[in-house]
């Protein structure tokens, strides 16, 4: 049995993911109200495993999590690529000509800006989550409230779906990372598949100094998909780098960390783990 810490309502995204995510286990979703939950629970209790949102290819990075990830000293172990897709459900007794507002979190409100200007009359209001939207809709028997989440969360809470995909762009996809505590990452993961790494790293006041990593990096045939730049609190005008790098040849990736551990400062390595085309074995 997996015990995975979410945040979260049933039927939320997060859930969605960590299903499918662990397709051939036993899995049992831990509800969190704050990403900060999420990973206090992990080091709290170190058997429990934690899947957190990163990024969105529409809404863009989680630039909180990142941080959350650098601060809890967790480890990622995996990653799963979600194909996001929102329906607009109401009570069994409302239909169009009934509704007065729509709930959802602010950002599936946004991936529907486009139908939502079809129906003007609707009012768009922001809740924290999309299922936890349907589900607070059902618990207070609210006429006249629709909401827009996952059409699995709808039905979960016998809520009328009165249209399904109509987020603007059907291409939408969040990515998770699976992470642990460190103690119980290789138990999580096979080197077999492993072909991606998330290192964090800051660099000097130097000319040049990304760009030298970067050549470095290249040289050894190894292939940054993000990189993202992060204030360092308290020290103005200095930033951290989280960089996702893929690769084909493990050996080859070790090289290049030892190669580039000279020109960075307080390089960690976050993460070893398969980049989503292998699901947990």
């Amino acid at each position: 049995m997996k015990r995975i810490a979410i945040q979260g309502v049933a039927g939320a995204f997060h859930e969605i993911a960590a299903y499918k995510y662990f397709h051939n286990e036993q899995v049992q979703c831990l509800y969190c109200n704050t990403f900060e939950e999420v990973f206090d629970s992990i080091n709290s209790d170190p058997t429990i495993i934690g899947l957190v949102a990163i990024e969105n290819t529409i809404a863009g990075s989680l630039l909180h999590n990142y941080e959350l990830l650098r601060a809890s000293g967790v480890t990622i172990v995996g990653e799963y690529k979600l194909h996001i897709e929102h329906a607009i459900c109401c009570l069994p007794e409302d239909n169009w000509d009934t509704l007065q507002e729509v709930h959802s979190h602010p950002v599936a409100l946004m991936q529907c800006r486009q139908f939502l200007a079809q129906h003007p009359s609707l009012k768009a209001v922001e809740a924290e989550d999309t299922a936890g939207a349907a589900a607070n809709i059902i618990e207070k028997k609210q006429r006249g409230w629709a909401a827009i989440c996952n059409a699995s969360a709808a039905k979960l809470y016998g809520m009328k779906i009165l249209k399904n995909q109509i987020e603007d762009n059907k291409h939408n996809f969040t990515r998770f990372l699976v992470v642990s505590h460190p103690q119980k990452a290789g138990s999580l993961r096979s080197w077999q598949i492993v072909n991606k790494a998330s290192l964090i790293f800051s660099l000097p006041h130097e000319e040049g100094s990304l760009s030298k990593v970067l050549t470095i990096l290249s040289f050894y045939g190894i292939n940054l998909t993000k990189i993202q730049s992060m204030p360092v609190i308290g020290h103005e005008w200095e930033y951290l780098f989280y960089v996702d790098l893929t690769f084909n040849d493990l050996k080859r990736y070790h090289q290049s960390i030892d190669a580039i551990i000279p020109l960075t400062q307080k390089l960690k390595i976050i993460g070893e783990y398969n980049d989503g085309t292998s699901s947990y074995l």
